[in-house]
């Protein structure tokens, strides 16, 4: 990256302060920033580790007084940064740039222009990817599913048939999309397998990353609705449909059926039982346990889940029981009332 500080502002959309002509060649922490690297400052309580820093220039926010140091002051800093990493990425990834012959494409599958296709990807019957997708070796697409264009599908990515993928979607390395729903009925005295003969359809400009599950619908759709972000290590069961702008943050469970409305928060690990229903922008702590419907807005935490301030009151009390406990004992000896 060889930019000035004027012409990262203006990709930033913020305002310069300092020498706006400054060479920045890279990007790093405050700590381990060189006169070279461009940083950020997110949060007014490392104003310490700024003071320390060799950075040539660093991204702030306009309450950050920041003296005798070139910055470029925009609301959000943090969004500034991910567009300087955004293209210190584009520089130093190199993706594979063509169809590598020793990929697998099936003769009634639809190739996109400039696809690029990683050794050993396997593109199955009657499938569709679209312009400018780039796919890893080892990635498999099965039959009839539908990728979108300007999709990054990483190495070992499993999307299973009938799948359909919208525009600019991102799959970590090990994200299977589409295996079987875990759908079973006891007959007699064994587990009988109910065929799982849905899909999954995922909007626009979802990311799912490393090692996540999506299973496919028993009938009719799982689906993950346009701009949702799922960490690592998440499993989504079949049927169950999230709205717009989510985000599941890693190791979080979501059984069978349940509707997620837009701009959902469900923090590490969480767990959501069955045909529930968590209502738009709705946050639920990490660890939680959900087990009934959670409204619109509502923040909880705990096991089950319960409203967050509820929950912190309960922690509190719990804390002050032995205490409480002496003093019970104490007074009962008192008034010579028997243990």
């Amino acid at each position: 990256m060889h930019l000035t500080v004027d012409e990262i502002a203006r990709m930033t959309g913020g305002i310069v302060q300092g020498d706006g002509a400054r060479a920045i060649e890279g990007a790093s922490g405050l700590q381990e920033a060189t006169e070279k690297d461009i940083s950020f400052l997110g949060n007014k309580k490392y104003l310490s580790f700024l003071e320390k820093s060799r950075a040539g220039a660093v991204l702030v926010s306009p309450d950050c007084d920041v003296k005798n140091r070139t910055a470029i002051v925009l609301k959000n800093p943090q969004y500034g940064w991910a567009k300087v990493l955004e293209i210190l990425s584009k520089e130093r990834l190199q993706h594979p740039a063509d169809i590598h012959p020793a990929s697998v494409v099936s003769k009634t599958a639809k190739i996109g222009k400039n696809v690029s296709l990683g050794a050993y990807a396997v593109v199955e019957d009657g499938a569709c990817v679209g312009d400018n997708t780039i796919v890893y070796p080892h990635v498999f697409i099965g039959a009839n599913t539908q990728i979108g264009s300007d999709c990054l599908i990483y190495p070992h990515v499993t999307i299973r048939e009938r799948v359909v993928i919208g525009d600019r979607c991102v799959f970590q390395p090990g994200a299977v999309i589409g295996a079987d729903g875990f759908g079973f009925t006891l007959y007699q005295g064994k587990h009988y397998k109910v065929p799982q003969v849905g899909g999954v359809e995922i909007g626009d400009d979802v990311e799912i990353q490393a090692n996540t599950t999506i299973d496919r619908a028993a009938a009719g759709m799982t689906r993950i609705g346009k701009g949702t972000k799922i960490d690592n290590l998440v499993q989504i069961a079949h049927n169950v449909e999230t709205g717009e702008n989510c985000l599941i943050a890693a190791m979080t469970g979501v059984a069978g059926s349940v509707k997620i409305g837009n701009y959902v928060t469900l923090a590490a690990q969480v767990g959501v039982a069955g045909h529930l229903k968590i209502e738009d922008s709705a946050v639920v702590g990490a660890q939680g346990g959900v087990t009934n419907d959670v409204e619109s807005k509502a923040v909880v935490w705990g096991t089950p889940a319960h409203p967050l301030k509820d929950e912190l009151k309960a922690i509190a009390s719990m804390r002050k029981l032995p205490r409480i406990l002496e003093e019970i004992k104490s007074l009962k000896k008192t008034l010579g009332i028997g243990s």
